[in-house]
């Protein structure tokens, strides 16, 4: 499997492949790549209905331009917990924000997500952040402020006086259940002006099949939360001694 960069001819291909409407494995396989590097190079350069090959090399250059420039950033020159490969992790790390950005996830904000998320520990204070995405301490507060309301980060008391913030496997649950009740809203407010617009009326219509549907959509998203939570979630069971012990599956 080759390594390096992607080539010129391979954002071509790439391009291509798109246009035939070829799955990102396909196209991995067909340049013998792994599938995640050709996820990222999509979703970084524009998406799949937008990727053009000519300007995703040139944006790959001056990227690659200014990380010669700079200086090294916090997490490559610190050394990777477990036997981790460092270019690995930060690669994954890459991908993981790209895939946030594609769900509707602003920038900044799809880059602590991901931050938080490979971290073991699960959390991280805001001076730590900034040091690892080498950003201002007024962009972790503006993402982990947005990151709040939108039930995705959580945020505890750590030592002293400094705030942690982080991400669990209930982060997901909360999450869901918060676009579930914002689906609901929609729809309740649909449903609303379907007097407003009169009964029987073109857009009324339009108005009672949307709340229908998002009616049915968020009850799905609510009930599949609830039940996952049961199914998958784990707690660290409890010893005689009071002290946690390993994980254990429920149910």
């Amino acid at each position: 499997m080759p390594g390096g960069r992607l080539t010129q001819q391979e954002r071509q291909q790439i391009a291509l492949g798109l246009a035939d409407g070829l799955a990102y494995a396909e196209i991995a396989r067909r340049l013998d790549r792994p599938t995640s590097t050709i996820t990222r190079e999509v979703m970084r350069n524009g998406g799949p209905t937008a990727y053009r090959a000519d300007l995703a090399h040139r944006a790959t250059e001056r990227r690659a331009h200014r990380r010669k420039r700079a200086t090294p950033r916090g997490p490559e020159a610190l050394p990777e917990d477990h036997g981790r490969d460092a270019e690995a992790v930060r690669e994954f790390e890459e991908t993981l924000t790209t895939v946030f950005i594609a769900s509707g996830v602003p920038k900044m904000m799809a880059r602590v997500m991901a931050c938080l998320t490979l971290t073991d520990t699960g959390s991280l204070t805001a001076a730590e952040l900034a040091q690892r995405l080498q950003v201002s301490p007024a962009s972790i507060s503006k993402a982990v402020t947005f990151l709040e309301s939108q039930g995705l980060v959580r945020r505890e008391r750590g030592e002293g006086r400094r705030e942690r913030y982080g991400v669990d496997d209930d982060i997901w649950y909360q999450s869901m259940m918060a676009s579930a009740e914002s689906t609901a809203q929609i729809a309740e407010t649909s449903r609303q002006g379907v007097g407003i617009m009169g009964p029987g009326t073109p857009a009324a219509t339009r108005l009672e099949n949307i709340a229908r549907y998002l009616d049915f959509i968020s009850e799905a998203i609510t009930r599949a939360a609830e039940q996952a939570r049961e199914i998958l979630h784990t707690k660290a069971e409890t010893t005689p001694d009071g002290t946690a012990g390993p994980p254990s599956d429920r149910g």
